[in-house]
Order: structure tokens, then sequence, then C-alpha cells
């Protein structure tokens, strides 16, 4: 029997490396109630939770990237008040901060759909129909996961990072909406490896100093629940 309950954890500015070990803990916690399924022939419902999260300055590089795509030495990073992770997820080079929505989904994607394609597509529509709510046309670029504004013109922009790790159908990273974001980090870095691509935020696109991010969550977590067909419930 599948579990669409999500657990919902709004944890504020967290720590990006404490962060990282307890979505490692319940990662690892879904794969052990699923090989005990298995082992035992059982039928113990898997978790989902969805953890919601703000960093202090951090950069992040995915087990593919390039770390040259890293602009800034050790103690430049120090300077800028950042710290700097490898990590095991897909993607190359991002940024978090304050001002940025991070969005963690620790799913058991056979609770829901075993495609990781349509997973990652699903969070990308997520982000987009919460900016439609904005006035904001956001897409897709072809063979660049994420959300970007002007696709196909000089003006390309990423609004929105994405980069996951699935196991046993089991997620865990997931996306980075840049809402009243200090853009000025990303200067420090190629983002996502991809050179010449520019970077915005929420508050730059609608010429406002800030914008809610409680509404902004509020949003992005309505078009979640629609479109995985998901009950959140809040601890």
């Amino acid at each position: 029997m599948k579990n669409n309950l999500v657990q919902l954890q709004e944890l504020g500015l967290r720590d990006y490396k404490e962060t990282w070990e307890y979505q490692q803990e319940i990662f690892q916690e879904i794969l052990d109630t699923k090989i005990r399924n298995r082992r035992e022939d059982a039928q113990e419902h898997t978790k989902n939770t969805l953890l919601i999260v703000e960093h202090p300055h951090v950069y992040t590089l995915g087990k593919s990237g390039d770390l040259s795509n890293l602009l800034l030495s050790q103690e430049q990073l120090a300077l800028k008040n950042a710290t700097f992770y490898k990590i095991n997820r897909g993607g190359d080079i991002t940024y978090h901060g304050p001002g940025q929505i991070v969005g963690y989904p620790i799913l058991d994607l056979e609770n829901f759909f075993t495609d990781i394609h349509k997973y990652l597509r699903f969070l990308e529509e997520m982000v987009i129909l919460t900016l439609a709510e904005y006035g904001l046309k956001a897409e897709r670029s072809k063979g660049e996961t994420g959300v970007w504004l002007d696709v196909g013109t000089p003006f390309a922009r990423k609004i929105c990072a994405m980069g996951v790790r699935a196991s046993r159908w089991v997620t865990m990273h997931g996306f980075a909406l840049n809402v009243n974001t200090n853009l000025g980090y990303f200067d420090h870095i190629i983002p996502c490896g991809i050179k010449g691509k520019a970077v915005t935020s929420l508050n730059v696109e609608l010429g406002k100093n800030e914008i809610s991010m409680v509404e902004v969550k509020e949003k992005l977590l309505k078009h979640f629940s629609t479109l995985f067909e998901a009950e959140l419930e809040t601890n």
C-alpha cells in the first residue's frame, strides 16, 4: 500500500553540513525499511519527508562537478564568510545562502511513481507554477536541469537550481529557489558549470527590495501537494 503522507519540516536558517547529515539519516532510515520489507516479506510503510531550509553562505559541488568552477581559494572563502562542500548529488557547483528557499524532498518514489525524469520535471513544474503566480514566465532549458527565464535569448538567466540523488527510488537533495538572494555570491563560481549564463532572483525580477518568503513557501507547497498528490503534515 502506498503512503502519500509527507512530513513537512521547516528548519529555518540551518548549517549546510548539519542539514546534509540530517538528510542522510532520513534517507538511510527509508532504505533500511525497504530492505527489511524485502527480507522479511513485510509491509511496513516507508516515510516521506520534505525539509524546507535556508543556509548560511555555502558552495556545494556535485559528484560529477569540476572544482575549477569554484573561483575562490580557502582564504577567500573565509573572507566571504562562506563554506564549501563536495557532496553526493548530481550536478556541478551551486551557491546557497540567506534569502534562498531550499527544499529537500526525501521521498520513496514507490509511494508516488518510479520515474526520476518525471520527478525532476515535477519539481521544475512546482517552481514554474509558483513563479507564474508572480507574473513571471519561467521555463525549462533543454539539457539543463532547473528553472530559467528568457530561455533561448541572450538574456537567459537561472532562478532555481536543482540537483538530486536517488537510490532504490529514494530521493535526497533537491531545489534552491532564489527569492531575496544576494546574487553577488554567484560571481565567485561558474554556476552549474555553465559559462556565460546569468542568475537572478524573484525580488530582482519584480523590482522589489524583498519578497515574503512565507508567501513563496506557501505557494511552492501548494503546487508540490497537487503535483505529487501528496498530503503534507507539519511536525
